[in-house]
């Protein structure tokens, strides 16, 4: 999972961009990843619920919402 990026839930902007700069382990109860302004963040979680995952840059601004990898609120509103 490393170098993927995900949404985190934000209480100001609903959602924030982020890039996972440490592999996940499943059991793991935190998620190291660096938000788009540069803070790292140790993202508590629970397994088995993972924060969503961002689509590839290329798919943002598509207009048919059936291309994009993966379709869910935070995919949708950054569409």
């Amino acid at each position: 999972l490393q170098y993927n990026r995900v949404w985190i839930p934000d209480n100001e902007e609903v959602w924030q961009s982020a890039e996972i700069t440490k592999n996940y382990k499943a059991g793991d109860h935190f998620l190291h990843v660096q938000l788009e302004d540069g803070t790292e963040l140790s993202y508590p979680v629970d397994p088995a619920a993972l924060p969503p995952l961002r689509n590839p840059d290329i798919l943002v601004g598509e207009n048919d919402l059936t291309a994009l990898s993966y379709l869910h609120d935070p995919a949708v509103l950054h569409n």
